[in-house]
C-alpha cells in the first residue's frame, strides 16, 4: 500500500458539461419537468442554555474578553463568549518550520477489523421492549477511508515521537491545513512536542447503523485496536516514522462522535493513550446495537463508569456550545442533550480528581464554530501540560 502524494495548495479545476442528444428524439419534444426533491425535515433549533443554568457546574467567567481563553496550566470549568476572535496561532507566521503532510487510503476489504462496514438507508425506531436503543435495519459495505499524517519539521527521524490522532479525518486531496498551521507554530513555540499527527478519516455516514457511528459510538477497545495494531503500523511503515510507545506521550481528539470516540479510546486502552481533547462530545446515548454492559452508551461515562471506577491515568479537555444538540432524533431516552452530558462529565471528574478542563462557549452551536480557532490552540497546550519525553 503506497502513499499518495499531497498537493498543499488548491487548485481550481473546471468541469465541462457536454450535453449529447438522445437517438430517436427529436430536439423541439417538449421535456417533463423535473420531480421536486423531497423536503428534509426541520430539525428544532437546539435551545440556548445559560452558563449558571440548572445542572451547570460553577464556572470561571473569560466571557466578555476578546480572545480570552483558560490559563493553560490551571483545571476547572470555564464560560468564554459571545465574540470570538481566531487565535494568533491559527495564521501563517513568518519563519516558522512547516511540516510535511501525506496521504494515504485503507480499503476495508484489507482490514481484519470494521470489514466489511455497514450502513441503514433509514433512520432506526424504537425498540418498544427497550427505550435505549433503536430498532436499525443495515446492509454490509466495502469502503476506503483516508489517512493524514502530519510530520513536524522537528522530527529526528528513527526516534521515537509523541502521537496525536484525530478523528473524522480529511478527504484524499483536501487535507486539514489549519489544524497543521496551529501545529507547526505551537510546536515552534515548544508549547507542545513535536509530536506526529494522525488524522484518521471515519468509515461513512452517521450515527446508530453507519459504519460511522460503530466505531465511534460503541463502548468497546475495539476502534483503539484498530488504530494501534492497523492503521499506525501503516503509517510507520509508509513514511519511515516512529511512534512512542509511551502512553502519556499519545493524545487523541475528537468532535461530536469522534470525541467520545477519543475518550473511549483512552478509558479502553489507557495503556496506549492517556491525553484526550474533546470538543462538543457526544457523551450521550449513541450506541448500537445495544450493550447490556454499557445500557447507556456514552452516558454511562457520567452516569456509572467514572464514578464506580477507579481514577484512570487520563488528562481531559473537554469544550461545548451554549446551543450544543439537544435530544436530536426519536429516541426521547432522557440521554441525548450534549449540555446536560458534559456538565456532567466535568462535575464527577471534579469529584473523581481528574485533571480536567471544561470551556462552555457561549454563541455556538455543535461543532463550535467560531469559538474552535480561538480555543483550540490553548487547548492543545493544555492536553500535553507535564509531558516529559523517555
Amino acid at each position: 500500500m503506497l502513499p499518495l502524494p499531497v498537493m498543499l495548495r488548491p487548485a481550481s479545476l473546471l468541469f465541462g458539461l457536454l450535453a449529447l442528444p438522445l437517438a430517436g428524439l427529436s430536439a423541439d419534444a417538449p421535456k417533463a419537468a423535473p420531480a421536486p426533491a423531497p423536503k428534509a425535515p426541520v430539525r428544532a433549533q437546539p435551545p440556548t442554555r445559560a452558563f449558571d443554568g440548572p445542572g451547570a457546574p460553577t464556572f470561571i467567567r473569560l466571557d466578555g474578553k476578546p480572545g480570552a481563553t483558560p490559563p493553560v496550566n490551571v483545571d476547572g470549568n470555564y464560560v468564554v463568549g459571545p465574540d470570538y476572535t481566531a487565535a494568533p496561532e491559527t495564521k501563517a507566521i513568518a519563519g516558522v518550520p512547516q511540516g510535511k503532510v501525506q496521504q494515504f487510503q485503507m480499503d476495508s476489504k484489507d482490514c481484519q477489523r470494521f470489514n466489511p462496514g455497514i450502513a441503514r438507508k433509514e433512520f432506526g425506531t424504537p425498540d418498544p421492549k427497550n427505550p435505549k436503543t433503536l430498532i436499525v435495519v443495515t446492509h454490509t459495505m466495502d469502503y476506503k477511508r483516508t489517512i493524514t499524517v502530519h510530520i513536524p519539521a522537528q522530527y529526528v527521524p528513527g526516534t521515537a515521537a509523541p502521537l496525536l490522532v484525530t478523528h473524522d479525518g480529511p478527504g484524499m486531496g483536501k487535507p486539514d491545513l489549519g489544524l497543521c498551521r496551529i501545529l507547526d507554530n505551537l510546536i515552534a513555540q515548544k508549547r507542545i512536542p513535536p509530536m506526529i499527527t494522525v488524522m484518521i478519516a471515519n468509515g461513512g455516514g452517521d450515527a446508530q447503523g453507519h459504519e460511522r457511528g460503530k466505531e465511534y459510538d460503541n463502548m468497546s477497545g475495539l476502534f483503539a485496536e484498530f488504530i494501534q495494531l492497523e492503521v499506525l503500523p501503516l503509517v510507520e511503515k509508509n513514511y519511515s516514522v516512529k511512534f512512542t510507545s509511551d502512553p502519556d506521550g499519545r493524545a487523541t481528539m475528537g468532535t461530536s462522535s469522534g470525541g467520545s470516540a477519543a475518550l473511549i479510546m483512552a478509558w479502553y486502552h489507557p495503556e496506549w493513550f492517556r491525553r484526550v481533547l474533546t470538543l462538543s462530545g457526544t457523551f450521550v446515548n449513541q450506541q448500537w446495537p445495544f450493550d447490556p454492559k454499557t445500557p447507556g452508551g456514552a452516558w454511562d461515562f457520567h452516569d456509572t463508569l467514572i464514578p464506580q471506577s477507579p481514577v484512570k491515568p487520563i488528562r481531559l479537555y473537554m469544550a461545548v456550545g451554549d446551543r450544543d444538540n439537544y435530544n436530536p432524533n426519536v429516541m426521547r431516552d432522557g440521554m441525548h442533550d450534549w449540555v446536560e452530558a458534559n456538565h456532567r462529565m466535568a462535575k464527577v471528574l471534579k469529584a473523581k480528581g481528574y485533571p480536567y478542563q471544561y470551556v462552555f462557549c457561549q454563541n455556538a452551536g455543535h461543532g463550535l464554530g467560531p469559538a474552535r480557532n480561538q480555543i483550540l490552540p490553548a487547548a492543545l497546550e493544555w492536553v500535553w501540560q507535564g509531558y516529559q519525553a523517555r
